[in-house]
């Protein structure tokens, strides 16, 4: 069963604002739980550490151009 939904708008931040404030708030989170980002774009480097991290996420391009990211913490 799915865990809490936290959301983080990181829209008009500049980096890396977005990837730390999105790195700070998983570390708070349990286990199972899912982080729902909102970014100005694809947030590259953040979707190379989370695969470092072994984190499943889940990219939702916007029509704007903007994305939205589904983080589960594991």
């Amino acid at each position: 069963m799915s865990g809490n939904v936290t959301e983080l708008d990181n829209r008009g931040l500049e980096p890396p604002q977005p990837m730390l404030r999105t790195l700070e708030a998983l570390e708070e989170m349990g286990n199972g739980d899912i982080l729902v980002i909102h970014n100005d774009r694809v947030p590259m480097f953040l979707i190379e550490e989370l695969r470092r991290l072994q984190y499943s996420y889940e990219v939702d391009p916007q029509p704007d151009g903007t994305a939205k990211v589904a983080i589960t913490k594991k």
